[in-house]
């Protein structure tokens, strides 16, 4: 056996084990479920030994309490709807996807995706590739099908290796998705789940949609050209020259769609500059009162403002290209980006109950309180925590693929034990977003390896799951380096994550 056929069969070996142990675990959905049973049972066990704990901030004593006395079984019932229509991510996301999700169902995001790559230069068309791979999460999951087969089909186009142009575009759509010059669902939806872990620690504490947006975007630059680096320097030249020949054409964006993303544009310039007027015009109501930005209308309403500019630039499209004929198609394309929800409403109901049920027993503040002290005691306070958590979650993301699930389950205990420690949730935000972002190519959790592993089988018929994890691995370990080394220039020069968000609590 040669050296890379062992290789290949150890990494198959190791990934198969992973598949292993992922598929082991429950659905999302049960998985909440489960750990809601967890938290009740264990909080009567343990305040059956009258634990409690001192809050640091606000030197209260707080005792652990039953969700299985009479107080307990109460709140359980009269509770349940409230955790679920309160919880903060359900209608920040949901009101996205009415904007995006017309966008995305009226044809709006594709149009716009084939036409950057096809127009690229061909010197810059694998850093266009990676940036609108990574821009592409606006598509949420949609991204996954849409930009690898077409980035490969380009790079075919060119005369150049199409697995290259898919590994690029794999790599942007899946280890670059929390990063976009937008602010997107994601966004609302992680720090949704924030603010309800911080509640443990500081009740009138919110985390904004836009509080890592500063770090995010210089991120989509960054990885864009690290991605592109790596497939023309290190990627495309060990895979060698393509030469098999294929009856392959792509097709361009037709005449209508080309119309139609050009009055898309103009929509989009004059709803922007609309909104620069609004929001530079003297004592405008965008504004604070003493007419700064931090904290102002303007970034408390982002999410509306941003569900218009889709819902303005959408309608503008699917008019120009007949996809909208009348005002009825309006609530019907939206309707149906909202089925795709479905999913995503039914684990937020599980998770909200894990999440209220674990801070109102106090479990949450003495799990982090505990956790804090233990931390200080060793010494593990400082930057090295941070990275450790880092590595603990891009690990994690091995055996539960889910974002939002993942975060869900962090969030509740890591956010009030390291803001015990000083930390911003914000900032912590940022670390689970760049861990869990940089091993979504190479898990075996994602459920769109097997889609990616058939496009890459019609360049290579033979191509098998350790040929596809053996490529995209550098990608993983180069974005998960840089934006480590990203986040600590960051934490050095005491460059804002997002507008007035730094790395220590204020």
């Amino acid at each position: 056996m040669s050296k890379h056929q062992t290789d290949e069969h150890r990494q198959k070996g190791f990934l198969a084990a992973v598949e292993r142990a992922g598929n082991k675990l429950p659905d999302p959905f049960m998985l909440f479920v489960y750990l809601a049973v967890f938290v009740i049972v264990t909080s009567c066990i343990v305040s059956l030994f009258n634990v409690s704990v001192v809050h640091p901030k606000t030197e209260e004593v707080l005792a652990i309490k039953s969700l299985l006395s009479g107080e307990g079984i109460q709140y359980i019932l009269t509770s349940m709807l409230t955790n679920f229509t309160g919880f903060a991510p359900l209608g920040l996301v949901l009101a996205m996807m009415i904007g995006i999700g017309l966008a995305e169902r009226v044809g709006l995001l594709e149009a716009t995706i084939k036409r950057t790559i096809m127009k690229a230069p061909k010197r810059l068309v694998s850093f266009t590739i990676v940036f609108v791979g990574i821009m592409g999460n606006i598509a949420s999951d949609a991204a996954f099908v849409i930009i690898p087969p077409l980035a490969a089909m380009v790079y075919y186009t060119i005369g150049r290796h199409p697995l290259a142009g898919l590994a690029a575009g794999f790599s942007g759509v899946g280890a670059g998705f929390t990063a976009n010059l937008i602010i997107n669902g994601t966004d609302g939806l992680l720090s949704g789940i924030s603010t309800e872990a911080i509640k443990t620690f500081d009740p009138t504490m919110v985390v904004t949609p836009v509080d890592n947006y500063y770090f995010m975007a210089v991120s989509v630059f960054i990885l864009a050209i690290a991605g592109a680096i790596l497939t023309d320097k290190f990627v495309e030249p060990r895979l060698g020259k393509f030469t098999r020949k294929l009856d392959k054409k792509m097709a361009a964006p037709s005449e209508h769609e080309g119309r139609g993303l050009r009055n898309a544009g103009i929509a989009g310039f004059l709803y922007i500059a609309l909104l620069a007027v609004g929001l530079f015009w003297p004592s405008s109501v965008l504004r604070n009162e003493d007419g700064g930005l931090i904290p102002s209308t303007f970034l408390d309403g982002i999410i509306p403002i941003i569900l218009f500019f889709f819902i303005v630039v959408g309608i503008t499209y699917g008019r120009t290209t007949g996809k909208i004929e009348t005002s009825r198609d309006i609530p019907k394309f939206m309707s149906e980006a909202m089925k795709d929800m479905s999913g995503y409403i039914v684990l937020i109901f599980a998770a909200a109950q894990f999440i209220s049920y674990f801070n109102w027993s106090n479990l949450g503040v003495w799990v982090a309180v505990s956790g804090a002290n233990f931390l200080q005691n060793i010494g593990l306070t400082g930057i090295s925590v941070i990275l450790g958590y880092i590595i603990f979650t891009a690990l994690l993301n091995l055996i539960i693929f889910s974002g939002s699930a993942k975060w869900a389950l962090e969030a509740p205990i890591f956010i009030p034990l390291f803001a015990f420690l000083g930390y911003h949730p914000a900032f912590v935000q940022v670390a689970y977003r760049i861990a869990d972002s940089s091993t979504n190519i190479i898990t075996p959790m994602n459920p769109y390896l097997v889609i990616i592993l058939s496009f890459m089988r019609e360049y290579e018929p033979k191509a098998g799951l350790g040929t596809l994890m053996a490529l995209m691995l550098p990608y993983s370990l180069t974005f998960l380096v840089i934006w480590i080394v990203q986040l600590i220039v960051f934490i050095m020069f005491g460059i804002p994550f997002g507008p007035g968000i730094g790395v220590y609590l204020p």
